[in-house]
């Protein structure tokens, strides 16, 4: 354990037997992101509760604090924001650190290009690797002054971020994007940019990415409309005035999937978590669970704060090898890791692919999730856009390597209950930054984890 309190390194001793128990999950950090900031926009006071209390969502608080933002700690994953209204923000007084939130830099470059004054966005050596140029190049089309540095990829844009000021009396320009990716991070910056914009802003997708933004958005009164795969946000005749609403984060579904997924790869378990968001944008990884053989129970469905919530119960039994490909691995892109090391108990191939996403994450997860199955004694052929799985020829200890991504280091302990024998996973302090008390809540179930 560091002198922080992450874990550095995680053991896991297999195989596990059939896991059991009713658990619940950290708040969604991709929910949590955005409720602290649209708070922060809004004008009045509003509580925010269930949050992570991992390190990105913290991140975006101590960015929201630099840009003069009063956020108080209530505890228990709670807090108190005092909106400053949507042109409230003042200049910081230095750089605004993302830590490893890459939703953090985009959703922040999008909400600041149309500041009257610069801020310039930094990160850990992690996000410094991250591409921004899907970001840049809407906004700079929008008339922002967004500049990064090229990295190893001519024409690319690497943080840190240098973002404006604009010119006195000047405004962003409303356009319509095409995006090449489903992506909502790079769709909720250009939302972001358009409400301060002179003019409607419309983004197209190929494919439907998750929807917490336009959800949130428009329950705080904002003017967006969204229509098939096109999102428009269109500013003319608003008041510029979100209201101030409290909020509720439903559990994280990602942090959820790998408990579930766990329960399905180690036979004869039963998991049940509590109180997770089952947004049908994010629904993929339960569909493919399903797919795979799982079977997954939906109970006590609800809506809070505008998100279907319910609980999740898996039962494990004899998996076999899918396809993942197209609208599906859209929607459990965050989830192929997991997926991927589910798939090495399954009988038969399984193949990820539409995923080339993957690549430009906290780590290229397409080369570290066949790393860290290889290290396991999993075969593994790896392509652009993803990865076939030879499943159901036994998994075996080893050392992982997680690249300093927390989702790898999540998949590499759930495949490693299945080894016999002892697994190490390297670099695991990014875990807390999406699923704190992952070790544990997975040794309630019964797993060997420490």
């Amino acid at each position: 354990m560091s002198a922080d309190g992450a874990i550095e390194t995680l053991k896991v001793r297999g195989p596990a037997r059939a896991l059991a128990g009713d658990v619940g999950v950290p708040g969604d950090k991709s929910i949590g992101h955005r409720a602290v900031l649209f708070a922060a926009m809004a004008d009045g006071r509003a509580r925010v509760r269930g949050l992570s209390g991992g390190e990105d969502n913290r991140s975006t608080i101590g960015v929201l604090r630099a840009l003069g933002v009063q956020i108080d700690d209530v505890g228990r994953g709670e807090v108190d924001v005092v909106g400053r209204g949507l042109d409230g923000l003042r200049a910081a007084a230095g750089d605004l650190d993302c830590g490893n939130s890459g939703t953090s830099m985009r959703l922040f470059a999008g909400l600041l290009a149309s500041r009257a004054f610069a801020s310039r966005l930094v990160g850990d050596q992690y996000l410094h690797a991250r591409p921004m140029r899907r970001v840049a190049d809407p906004l700079r089309q929008m008339g922002a002054r967004l500049e990064g540095h090229s990295g190893k990829k001519e024409g690319e844009v690497y943080p840190p971020l240098a973002i404006g000021p604009l010119p006195s009396g000047a405004r962003l320009q409303g356009i319509r994007w095409t995006s090449k990716v489903a992506s909502a991070q790079v769709k909720s910056a250009i939302v972001l940019a358009g409400l301060a914009a002179d003019g409607p802003t419309t983004v197209v997708e190929p494919e439907r990415s998750r929807d917490h933004t336009e959800r949130m958005l428009s329950y705080m009164g904002a003017p967006l409309t969204v229509d098939g795969l096109a999102v428009t946000v269109d500013p003319r005749g608003w008041d510029g005035k979100l209201v101030a609403r409290d909020l509720v984060v439903a559990g994280d579904l990602s942090s959820a999937a790998f408990l579930l997924g766990a329960a399905a790869a180690i036979p004869g378990s039963r998991v049940t978590v509590r109180g997770v968001g089952v947004n049908p944008t994010r629904t993929g990884v339960l569909d493919a669970l399903r797919a795979m053989g799982a079977i997954i129970e939906v109970s006590n469905e609800r809506i809070v704060g505008g998100e279907p919530v319910a609980d999740l119960t898996c039962t494990g039994g004899a998996l076999r090898g899918i396809r993942i490909a197209g609208e599906l691995a859209v929607r459990a892109i965050d989830e192929l890791p997991l997926l991927a090391a589910v798939a090495a108990h399954a009988e038969g191939d399984t193949t990820i692919a539409d995923a080339a996403e993957l690549r430009v994450k906290e780590s290229d997860r397409i080369a570290a999730t066949a790393a860290m199955l290889r290290a396991l004694g999993v075969a593994v052929e790896e392509h652009a856009d993803g990865l076939t799985v030879r499943g159901g020829r036994g998994v075996t200890p080893g050392v992982v390597e997680s690249h300093g991504d927390h989702r790898i280091a999540m998949a590499g302990a759930v495949c490693a209950l299945g080894a016999r024998g002892e697994t190490v996973i390297r670099d695991t302090r990014n875990v807390a930054t999406s699923f704190v008390g992952f070790a544990p809540s997975l040794a309630a179930l019964g797993a060997d984890i420490r």
